[in-house]
């Protein structure tokens, strides 16, 4: 009987400066912070999706690569929270639920419609290991963006591009894997990731 290896899956909230990543392979990126410092996780793990060093949230791991293209296609949504500079208008979320130009690899990129709504509260999120900025710089707003595509940095441009650059970032939401209240670092080993 052949024996199947049973695929490992993880959800953790990453915290701001990791790189969603294990091992470092870059010289000028010696001293930054990886997963494999948050938990001891198997070998053969990879995340699915990145969160940039900067960006913070719900981030999914697994040792099995069906499961990565699957929840990486445009078949799952993504949403995120998104502290912005400025406080944004109706005129503006309308422009990220339409598509707004931004560049990706040198070349000028329209993405696609998605949802994009104004939070009336503020997220109460944990705070940061480095301070956003305080009330002296000016007033900020809080926005959800839901995507079901992934380009390098997407969401960073995508609120730039309409005036409003990103101040934070956090990934609330991966298809029905919601963050929830899972602490800053935090990581879940599940049986198996419920996406859809």
């Amino acid at each position: 009987m052949e024996n199947i290896r049973k695929h490992k899956h993880y959800i953790i909230n990453k915290p701001y400066g990791y790189l969603s990543q294990f091992v470092n392979n870059q010289t000028k990126r010696a001293n930054k912070k990886l997963l494999g410092e948050l938990f001891d996780f198997p070998e053969n793990i990879m995340a699915i999706g990145r969160l940039d060093e900067k960006s913070e949230g719900l981030l999914l791991l697994t040792t099995d690569g069906k499961m990565s293209e699957f929840v990486r296609s445009n078949k799952v949504e993504k949403e995120y929270y998104v502290q912005v500079d400025g406080l944004i208008t109706t005129k503006e979320i309308n422009k990220l639920k339409n598509g707004v130009e931004i560049g990706f690899e040198g070349i000028k990129y329209w993405t696609k419609n998605c949802k994009a709504e104004l939070l009336n509260d503020i997220p109460n999120f944990q705070k940061r290991s480095k301070k956003v900025r305080d009330e002296r710089h000016g007033p900020t707003s809080w926005i959800s963006i839901t995507l079901r595509e992934g380009k390098f940095r997407q969401v960073r441009k995508m609120t730039a591009a309409v005036g409003f650059p990103t101040l934070r970032l956090v990934r609330i939401r991966i298809g029905k894997i919601e963050l929830k209240n899972m602490k800053v670092g935090e990581v879940k080993e599940v049986n198996v990731l419920m996406v859809n």
